[in-house]
């Protein structure tokens, strides 16, 4: 992505004369393109904590009957993750 240095906003690629060029949008800036660019932007990924902790439990619990073990006894929590006119989803271990 390139930027304007007039307007700061976005150039697009143009080819409205036959040649290709970085065009604003919103201002009369170009920029003609006369070799091939590229770049590349390795991202790194973040470190996630785990929702649950599977040491852990002391955390609220529920009589659930487990699908897969069978155990009667399951430990959620809850968290907000959609929007606020919708109900908390619970996730159990």
């Amino acid at each position: 992505m390139l930027f304007c240095p007039t307007c700061a906003n976005i150039l697009v690629i143009s080819a409205e004369s036959g040649h290709n060029k970085w065009a604003c949008q919103t201002c009369p800036y170009e920029f003609p393109i006369t070799k091939q660019m590229t770049s590349r932007t390795h991202l790194t990924r973040k470190v996630v904590e785990d929702v649950m902790d599977a040491d852990n439990e002391t955390g609220a619990s529920a009589q659930v009957m487990c699908p897969k073990c069978e155990h009667p006894k399951a430990f959620y929590t809850q968290a907000q993750i959609r929007s606020a006119d919708e109900p908390m989803t619970t996730f159990y271990r």
